[in-house]
């Protein structure tokens, strides 16, 4: 966990009780110096209920309105340490943010422990949205939580805060956390569907195998291309008002190698061309073709399958 002392500057730092101190990684765990209270609106009301209540039993000297007066005070003073009590305690662990493409939203969890023998009720927790939770005693829970994103790169997950006004919602106490956690956001895909590049060394789809001896395996359909055979071409599909597509076999991915060159690709600006490419890459790996990506410093030599996929999606994304 992280217990790095804090300066006497940095803890009266304001941007600490609403952003939280700096990212960091590991468990945390929320005591005194990470859980903030203040009264709400429900609580001031109490506040002035109090003075009110104590003014008249001072100016009428009634034993009966101070008592009522004190018991009210009691129940306000002794809430703030079960509002506290709330939150206190509880550790929170940073999950793995899975990559997304720019514009969906990732998925980040924080698992929550309650190593305590009392539940906490009441919970919640904000990213962008809040979500509302309780925890059993000894118990734990994973929290996914979503954050927008816009563009590509590494993107910092924003501050993650933990509150709750339990149990009369005269406080509410909160805890800002950061964790050291960032999410690799994808180029996003080209809305437009272009057939894939032909360079040299490179046959486009007409010139490879398309005779078929009736001993290829059907390996599915995709969207026609410039130089698919007619013999390829679904009619059926066509003649059903579902575009045109071509019939894809086994040995049509096995024998093709594709490079998706990005000075060849077309586009008005670097980020045209990199949505343009990813595309390219997501229908490559789709039809199994196995394809290479090269980039103005750096190349990635053609294969297909999970672990190249991903790596040419990073590679346009940290571009």
């Amino acid at each position: 966990m992280d217990n790095a002392k804090l300066s006497f500057k940095q803890r009266f730092k304001l941007s600490r009780f609403f952003r939280g101190e700096p990212p960091f990684n590991g468990p945390v765990e929320l005591n005194q110096r990470r859980v903030f209270i203040l009264p709400t609106q429900r609580g001031l009301g109490m506040v002035f209920t109090i003075v009110l209540l104590l003014l008249i039993a001072f100016i009428y000297n009634n034993n009966l309105v101070y008592l009522l007066g004190f018991l009210l005070a009691s129940i306000f003073f002794i809430t703030i340490l079960h509002t506290f009590k709330a939150l206190a305690g509880l550790v929170v662990q940073a999950g793995f943010v899975q990559p997304v493409f720019a514009g969906e939203a990732a998925e980040f969890t924080v698992t929550v422990t309650n190593p305590g023998n009392q539940p906490k009720m009441a919970l919640s927790v904000t990213l962008e949205n809040e979500q509302s939770f309780t925890l059993d005693a000894d118990a734990d829970k994973t929290i996914t939580l979503r954050a927008a994103t816009q563009k590509r790169g590494w993107q910092l997950i924003d501050t993650v805060t933990f509150s709750s006004c339990y149990p009369l919602g005269a406080f509410r106490a909160w805890s800002p956390l950061r964790f050291d956690s960032r999410v690799l956001v994808y180029p996003k895909p080209s809305a437009i569907s272009l057939p894939f590049p032909v360079g040299e060394g490179q046959q486009p789809s007409g010139k490879r195998q398309i005779e078929r001896s009736g001993r290829d395996d059907f390996n599915g359909i995709r969207a026609y291309q410039f130089g698919d055979s007619l013999r390829q071409i679904h009619w059926k599909a066509y003649a059903k008002g579902q575009g045109l597509l071509s019939k894809q076999y086994a040995d049509d991915a096995n024998s093709m190698e594709l490079w998706l060159d990005y000075q060849n690709t077309p586009g008005a600006n670097v980020e045209k061309r990199l949505s343009q490419l990813c595309r390219w890459v997501i229908e490559a790996e789709n039809a199994g073709i196995r394809y290479g990506l090269q980039l103005p410093g750096k190349k990635i030599a053609p294969d297909c399958g999970i672990n190249h996929y991903a790596a040419c999606l990073k590679l346009l994304a940290l571009f």
